[in-house]
């Protein structure tokens, strides 16, 4: 009897322990069924759930409020916006979830570090929304005020830096499907059904990539606000892109101006050409503003861009040496991706990266592993479920599998030269090709297969190999890597998805995939057995 109420009070006092025996966690029972909504809040242990419960949601709530307020012109608008857009009513609100979600599980330093990740890619989804409706004229009763005709829109996959010249000019970049497509997904996976079986209903086919069919399905429900006169798109990452173009085009009905991504790589004269592209682009832009490109304010902000590349490089070479790298891998890939596209016009970026650097370094100061369960050291190779980012937390949760690093972490492995405009253009244009998607999973052999130095210089032992059914360049390559992984010798597990849409390959089917090559291929017992099956058909 003392025994046990010793272990409540060590229970009560610490959260239980990380393990497989009995009186461990077990996580899968807080979870409704089908929901896959708590029950109850996760008792972490007294600090960690006090600490949960004020710096996570209570802090998150507050800074929500504030960052509305912030960069809003009129918060009114912000009300406005979420019963005029599907994609915002279904996400603000619920959005401390997705902290839920990536965050189960974690306890101590590993909490706060993956949570500063989080709270900047709040700020910046925020920010992107006010944008929208500050300069919406459907908002605005049709009218085009100052902030519409100082707005630059376009594709989620043409890199924000392009427009640094334009910032300190007053102007503000916003994507047009950054905000309700990519971050959507991971929020509420449901909501961008409704934009696939859109555009299919006027007649595209089901086959071509699911996340252009979602781009697309935005304007075809007209679910994209009205907030600049022009637009610049993209052909990435692949031919799909291009019809998303088309479709923006027909029914946005601006001046628009396609960006071309090269298929080739590692060619001096493709790259020249990519110059001359980017040039013309910003030239298109002086045209729409009246503004001229400022060479000033390009370096301003690559400075600052160049900096975060170095405050990333400083965690990577931590993550790759040693066990004392605090960032889970859901909140890596997702704080990593999403700064480098939307590019390092705020501070947010900067600021959570410092906090995140300086609670790093505590840890390796002090010698504590953050994921003291980790069994294996994981690197995600290819194109990530987006309705499934945080299946690493769970992997990690009931199997030890700790993902160290992604492959979308990885595109923009390099810093941009501010020595001469020269310089600059060209780095420019490495950078513009080296798009997600882009150079690693259609950018040839070579980047494709970078694979296996990445995997050598993080020190992984193992490989999560997303299978994006619906990209036709990836699975062209599967054999390859199969071929690849046995003459290496590489523990390898396949994980079929289609980007946005959970209802081709549901995140039961992921982790019952992953569950078998655990058990049958590694012999291994998962650590929380309460994890192995659940059902989560409904949730966000």
């Amino acid at each position: 009897m003392a025994k046990n109420i010793k272990k409540a009070l060590r229970d009560f006092w610490y959260g239980k322990p990380h393990t497989a025996e009995e009186g461990g966690r077990r996580l899968g029972e807080l979870y409704e069924d089908k929901t896959g909504l708590l029950k109850h809040r996760e008792w972490r242990g007294v600090k960690d759930t006090f600490y949960y419960m004020y710096m996570i949601w209570g802090y998150n709530y507050l800074h929500m409020v504030m960052d509305i307020v912030k960069f809003s012109n009129n918060p009114l608008d912000f009300v406005k916006g979420i019963w005029r857009y599907r994609w915002i009513g279904q996400t603000y609100l619920t959005v401390m979830h997705w902290f839920d979600r990536g965050l189960t599980g974690m306890s101590g330093i590993a909490t706060e570090a993956s949570a500063w990740h989080y709270r900047a890619m709040v700020s910046a989804s925020i920010k992107q929304m006010c944008t929208f409706f500050n300069a919406d004229t459907r908002l605005h009763g049709g009218k085009k005020n100052n902030a519409y005709y100082h707005t630059i829109y376009s594709n989620e996959t043409v890199w924000g830096g392009m427009f640094y010249p334009w910032k300190d000019a007053g102007y503000q970049y916003v994507s047009m499907e950054m905000i309700p497509y990519f971050v959507t997904c991971h929020i509420n996976s449901h909501v961008v059904l409704n934009y696939i079986d859109a555009v299919q209903s006027i007649g595209l086919p089901g086959d071509p990539c699911p996340m252009c069919q979602a781009e697309a399905g935005i304007f075809v429900l007209d679910d994209v606000p009205d907030s600049s006169p022009f637009t610049i798109t993209c052909n990435e990452a692949c031919d799909a892109s291009i019809s998303t173009s088309i479709l923006q085009d027909w029914f946005f009905d601006k001046p628009l101006f396609s960006l071309p991504m090269p298929m080739q790589f590692d060619d001096p004269l493709v790259k020249k050409y990519c110059m001359k592209e980017i040039e013309q682009c910003w030239k298109f832009i002086e045209e729409q503003t009246g503004t001229l490109f400022s060479w000033d304010s390009m370096v301003k902000y690559l400075d600052r861009q160049n900096r975060l590349q170095r405050d990333e490089w400083e965690k990577w070479d931590v993550a790759a040496k040693t066990d004392y790298y605090p960032i889970n891998g859901v909140a890596q890939a997702l704080f990593r991706i999403y700064s480098t596209q939307y590019g390092i016009q705020d501070s947010f970026w900067q600021d959570a990266s410092e906090k995140v650097k300086k609670i790093m370094y505590k840890c390796v100061e002090k010698k504590i592993n953050p994921f003291p369960q980790t069994r294996h050291r994981v690197i995600a190779w290819s194109c990530a479920a987006l309705y499934y980012s945080n299946w690493c937390t769970w992997a990690y949760n009931c199997w030890g599998l700790n993902v160290i690093i992604n492959m979308d972490s990885l595109m923009f492995d390099m810093e941009v030269r501010t020595d001469s405009y020269e310089n600059m253009l060209e780095d420019v244009a490495t950078y513009h090709m080296w798009a997600p998607m882009r150079r690693m999973a259609v950018g040839g052999m070579h980047h494709i297969f970078e694979l296996w130095d990445y995997m050598q210089r993080f020190n992984c032992d193992m490989v999560a190999m997303y299978d994006q059914l619906q990209c036709k360049g990836m699975q062209g390559v599967h054999g390859l890597f199969e071929d690849e992984f046995r003459k290496r010798d590489i523990k390898a597990f396949w994980m079929p998805h289609a980007l946005p849409d959970c209802r081709t390959v549901p995140r039961a089917e992921i982790r019952r995939l992953i569950n078998d090559y655990m058990t049958t291929v590694m012999h291994e017992e998962p650590l929380d057995p309460s994890l192995l099956d659940f059902d989560d058909s409904m949730t966000w």
